[in-house]
């Protein structure tokens, strides 16, 4: 795995060293905003994940997410954050990160997260027209889905720029049409371990996957009001 990492402090690059290597990935470190957009603009080989510190100097961890989310809409982002207030975390994952961790934190944990983010990526270019029928995982009138190629369509139309979790929330749901899914049941399911963060970082997401499904169609995200959320296409046309 080739990750960039951006961390402003000595002693936690030095610490996360160690465990990058046992691992044997190849790991890039920035210490200022600055640099880390430039790294990855310039960088020969595509990252495959982006481990982000919020706190940095010249552009903190939100701006350098958001400039890197231009470049390139699919490459998992974990921000390393010591704010521990809830819109400060919310804010980091509708900025485009996918996952957050709270200072302190323990390295093992940590690798764990990045090893379960990495397994449920794949970074696949996007076709310009469906694969062909019966190679989808989930198919409905209205919609299909597949998670080898990682692509979602509306009406035949292309999903396009999904984050690795916004497909996977987009996968669990369309699954099951219909049955409504609580905020609790999509961290438990879809961030695949004990979250310990705050329910409405479900929200973050599904906000930004509207936005994504409104741009080709319908919208097939409903809200049920005081219990979560379900997928229904039935009126997609």
């Amino acid at each position: 795995m080739r990750i960039l990492m951006v961390e402003d402090n000595p002693s936690v690059t030095e610490m996360m060293g160690m465990f990058f290597k046992k691992e044997n990935w190849d790991v890039t470190y920035a210490n200022d905003g600055e640099v880390a957009v430039e790294t990855f603009a310039n960088a020969v080989q595509p990252f495959d994940m982006i481990l982000l510190d919020l706190n940095l100097p010249k552009k903190d961890g939100m701006q350098v997410s958001a400039e890197i989310r231009k470049m390139s809409p699919t490459v998992p982002i974990v921000m390393l954050t010591a704010r521990s207030s809830e819109s400060d975390q919310v804010l980091g994952l509708e900025m485009g990160a996918d996952d957050y961790v709270t200072k302190p934190f323990s390295p093992i944990t940590l690798i764990a997260r990045l090893k379960a983010l990495y397994r449920r990526t794949q970074l696949v270019q996007p076709e310009a027209e469906p694969v062909a029928d019966g190679l989808f995982d989930v198919q409905t009138e209205n919609f299909k889905l597949n998670t080898k190629t990682r692509e979602a369509y509306l009406n035949e139309k292309l999903i396009h720029d999904l984050t690795p979790k916004e497909f996977d929330l987009l996968r669990v749901m369309a699954m099951k049409p219909k049955q409504v899914f609580t905020r609790e049941q999509l961290l438990e399911q879809v961030w695949n371990y004990e979250y310990m963060g705050d329910e409405r970082t479900v929200d973050a997401h599904i906000k930004k996957l509207r936005q994504k499904i409104r741009a080709v169609g319908p919208q097939i995200i409903q809200t049920v009001w005081g219990v979560g959320y379900k997928f229904d296409d039935s009126d997609a046309k």
